[in-house]
């Protein structure tokens, strides 16, 4: 069984990727292995908290900073103490024209790995993306949830469960449970 709301934010997100050519990419993720379902021309783990993403560009051999064609941040965002200067980080260390694609949770409970700090709507990740140097026209953000996802949420045992016999994949725009973007740097 998967975690109901991953179900379409997954879904979305494999055509938001799949469409920038994965095989021609240079990819950091910096949240864990979500990447490695696809064939990117590099790809290379900077997992949090072991890496800092708020502490300057990752560095090549030679000293020089590292530059991405697409960098990946999943479920990462709401632990960091510095969400923005974060995001600012990771758009200086996109090539130009590349790609920064992250998800977050809404309406999930507190959990502390090792800290809770932030919840983000796809309107309120296009503000920080905006924020951040990113042009409001080249993010493209989404968010997905329903009542029985958010009720989901509320069971003692975490994750939750989807159970295709029961739950509805149905998007109520005003219950998200979670959001995720991609945004370009133009």
């Amino acid at each position: 069984m998967v975690s109901l709301n991953r179900v379409e934010m997954q879904k979305s997100s494999r055509e938001m990727i799949r469409a920038l050519s994965p095989e021609k990419l240079d990819v950091a993720e910096i949240s864990g292995k979500w990447g490695q379902i696809f064939d990117f021309r590099t790809y290379e783990q900077f997992l949090y908290p072991d890496h800092d993403i708020c502490a300057g560009p990752y560095l090549d051999a030679e000293g020089k900073p590292r530059k991405f064609h697409l960098i990946i941040a999943n479920q990462v965002w709401e632990h960091l103490d510095r969400p923005y200067a974060a995001t600012k980080n990771v758009r200086r260390m996109l090539k130009k024209g590349g790609h920064f694609w992250l998800a977050v949770p809404f309406f999930v409970p507190f959990h502390a790995a090792p800290m809770d700090n932030a919840r983000w709507s796809a309107r309120g990740l296009t503000n920080l993306l905006v924020e951040c140097g990113f042009e409001e026209s080249a993010i493209r953000a989404r968010q997905w949830g329903n009542r029985n996802a958010a009720l989901r949420n509320m069971e003692e045992k975490w994750p939750p469960h989807y159970d295709a016999a029961t739950d509805t994949l149905e998007n109520d725009p005003n219950m998200p449970i979670c959001a995720w973007a991609i945004a370009q740097r133009t």
